[in-house]
């Protein structure tokens, strides 16, 4: 039987980025295993990352940010956005 995935988001803000990296994902057209091969990020922890149950360091905000062809401020910025639109 493989692993539970968690479910819940570690926070509001985790979430937030999550949809934010994933938002960036689909407009750069990657799927998730793609985004992984040009970041050397594991496919696992990118999903983890997506469903905001991961806490990403800044070297992986960075590895992420460069693959989808990106700043790290505008990956942020999306976030907060995201963040504060939500109720």
């Amino acid at each position: 039987m493989p692993p539970r995935r968690k479910a819940k988001p570690r926070s509001a803000e985790h979430a937030a980025l999550g949809a934010a990296i994933e938002r960036l994902r689909h407009e750069a057209g990657l799927s998730q295993e793609q985004l992984a091969d040009r970041s050397g990020i594991h496919l696992t922890h990118i999903g983890g990352l997506e469903r905001g149950v991961r806490n990403p360091s800044y070297a992986t905000l960075v590895r992420l940010a460069d693959a989808l062809q990106t700043r790290v401020g505008r990956l942020t910025d999306l976030a907060d956005k995201i963040r504060d639109a939500t109720p």
